[in-house]
């Protein structure tokens, strides 16, 4: 995924209300950001740090730039989670998810009993239910998830493991938007109930991906698979 337009450097002086960040742009100003992330974004928020922004059209949003990178040591971060799912998409197409190839039809935020996964893939008869997270945490070369208690996260699994029961194949796909980490495990010191379902779930049958990713202010892509330890 390329960025069409050059992404903007700042620094971050604070994110508030989840949704909001505050960035000291390399002219002087201070401008007020969206910030497309609701997890807890840690160890990502940390004032003083390097940032990127994407600009839209002030006429149309109330605040025209998006929060899109941060520098977390010697890597970038993709904290815009609204991007996830175009980078899965692309990379399913282009056939860079080896798990993922063979489809004929892939159809985006598939309605399904009580929840909504983001995508349902298809050839002929053949079923694949496939909903994405965005990773963001790391610590000592290892990528975790969540990095905030998620209650819809822990829904989104037991709604995969009813869908495995019933004959279709279903995964759950970490993409880690960032290159420093080697490996993927559950945040258990964070949320044991999501760590706890998820290692049901995987016993159950459903499969767990785990997409590695090269970040820069150019572009970001998805970048083969890591290995995950439940």
């Amino acid at each position: 995924m390329i960025f069409k337009k050059a992404l903007i450097p700042g620094i971050l002086l604070k994110r508030y209300k989840r949704f909001l960040a505050d960035i000291r742009l390399t002219d002087g100003r201070k401008v007020t950001a969206h910030c497309p992330n609701t997890g807890g974004m840690l160890g990502c928020s940390k004032p003083e740090s390097r940032v990127f922004l994407s600009q839209h059209p002030p006429s149309k949003r109330k605040y025209p730039y998006t929060w899109e990178l941060v520098r977390v040591g010697k890597t970038w971060v993709g904290v815009n989670t609204f991007l996830t799912n175009r980078l899965v998409e692309e990379g399913i197409h282009a056939g860079k998810i080896s798990a993922l190839r063979g489809y004929s039809d892939v159809r985006r935020e598939a309605p399904v009993m009580d929840s909504r996964l983001d995508f349902l893939l298809s050839n002929g008869a053949n079923l694949c239910y496939l909903e994405v997270k965005n990773v963001t945490l790391g610590e000592k070369n290892v990528s975790y998830f969540p990095d905030a208690v998620t209650e819809r996260g822990t829904k989104h699994l037991r709604t995969l493991q009813k869908l495995k029961e019933k004959g279709n194949r279903a995964v759950i796909c970490f993409v880690v938007q960032r290159e420093d980490c080697r490996m993927f495990m559950p945040a258990d010191h964070i949320d044991p109930i999501y760590g706890k379902s998820l290692r049901e779930a995987h016993q159950k049958g459903v499969e767990i991906l785990v997409c590695g990713t090269k970040v820069s202010p150019k572009e970001i892509k998805i970048n083969g698979t890591l290995p995950f330890r439940l």
